[in-house]
């Protein structure tokens, strides 16, 4: 089957294609992982071309290099206590699925990937790519699922994943199973049952290492960051209201705290929080609080050091830009962050903190203190630790080396 899709291939002179469902219902984090690893495989290889399917609403909003698209599924998102329920359409949640479903199906059928990456869900939101994943199983397309380094804690993944049915769909469907992380840090799938066969397929790739974006715009910075500041940031913003209530407090109460706070509060923070925490910063002469900037690498990358919740992606940028941390994971619905930031700290990578009911000023006023005297993470050796995306490309090479070959043959004029 695999060949026979290469050899239709060859005679049309088509690019190789990778095709990357984004799971996308609470913040950014999916949607980012998944335009770094397609910004790393065009980057590889040159007659490649990704296209990622999310639902997010703020996905224009970021610039894509060329030969990486995507297309807007009809948005869906997660509610704190764990329930979904349709973003913008006054439609009953099925429905939207229903859609979700066959815009993902119909996309990949046009589309005919060579190699299809669904990020996180094994059968997609309420099994919406379970029927893409049947029809490409039978072309021999490869199938790969990518997992971040932490799910959850196993006493709530063991019985998710059961009630999803997700097991079998690793043992029948997929090909490959990709964790983006490293052992030593965490074993996502660990505790729960699994046969021999899918252990087989799970290849540890290493953290996904970011850089400062060199095509990015020049736009005007904001005042605070004239002078070595702390970006305070909460990923998408929906859950990130107790750690910039902490932040602004600590700034509160000791105006003097060592560097200025450029607050940046997520396009997925409640519009009527983010006036307030706008309008207690204006207050302040060293804090400034912004909704969103696209180019998050770029304000990390000047940044004196950083205070986050502790999202992969976060994570994945305190590391590879070297940058001083204070994490404040949430631990609802999901303890990921908290699984992460805690051997993180153990292994001297990050300063963790907890979010206590009270939120103590004097808290956070001494850990911002303490910050220029934390180790930087590189000081911490952990071998293989950023070589996430350096292993995706290679894993995927002999997926879509051959069709890449076949279109430079089609370049090659033939001799008479």
């Amino acid at each position: 089957m695999p060949g026979e899709v290469t050899q239709r291939r060859r005679d049309n002179g088509a690019s190789a294609r990778v095709l990357i469902y984004s799971h996308d219902t609470m913040g950014l984090g999916h949607l980012r992982r998944c335009r770094a690893i397609a910004h790393s495989l065009v980057r590889q290889y040159e007659h490649l071309s990704v296209l990622i399917l999310s639902g997010s609403p703020i996905i224009g909003s970021f610039d894509f290099r060329a030969r990486v698209d995507f297309i807007r599924v009809p948005g869906v998102i997660k509610l704190r206590n764990g329930e979904y329920t349709t973003l913008n359409l006054d439609i009953d949640l099925e429905k939207t699925l229903s859609m979700r479903s066959s815009i993902i199906r119909h996309t990949a059928d046009i589309f005919d990937p060579d190699v299809f990456i669904v990020d996180k869900e094994p059968l997609g939101l309420r099994g919406e790519v379970t029927d893409t994943l049947e029809m490409l199983k039978e072309r021999g397309t490869r199938l790969v699922l990518g997992l971040r380094d932490v799910m959850d804690s196993p006493t709530l993944l063991a019985p998710e994943w059961q009630r999803k049915n997700a097991m079998p769909a690793l043992r029948r469907l997929y090909d490959e199973i990709w964790i983006y992380g490293l052992p030593q840090i965490c074993e996502p799938l660990a505790d729960l049952p699994m046969p021999r066969s899918v252990a087989d397929k799970m290849t540890y790739t290493g953290y996904l290492r970011r850089s400062v974006p060199k095509a990015a715009l020049p736009r005007p910075a904001p005042e605070v960051t004239k002078e070595p500041y702390l970006l305070v940031t909460t990923g998408g913003g929906g859950d990130g209201d107790e750690l910039i209530e902490w932040v602004l407090r600590a700034y509160e109460s000791d105006p003097l705290l060592p560097y200025p706070a450029l607050l940046v509060l997520g396009p997925f923070m409640q519009p009527e929080r983010q006036d307030d925490f706008k309008r207690r910063a204006a207050k302040l002469r060293r804090v400034e609080a912004i909704t969103f900037d696209p180019q998050m690498e770029s304000l990390e990358a000047n940044a004196a050091g950083i205070i986050a919740m502790g999202g992969y992606n976060t994570f994945c940028e305190i590391l590879s830009l070297d940058k001083r941390a204070i994490v404040v994971p949430r631990t609802e619905p999901r303890m990921e962050q908290y699984i992460r930031a805690s051997r993180a700290q153990e292994l001297g990578l990050i300063r963790m903190l907890e979010a206590t009911g009270s939120l103590e000023p004097k808290v956070m006023a001494a850990a911002i203190r303490a910050l220029p005297k934390q180790k930087l993470p590189s000081d911490v050796v952990v071998p293989g630790l950023l070589e996430g995306l350096e292993n995706v490309n290679r894993l995927i090479q002999p997926w879509v080396s051959d069709v890449a070959q076949a279109a430079n043959d089609d370049q090659i004029p033939r001799q008479a």
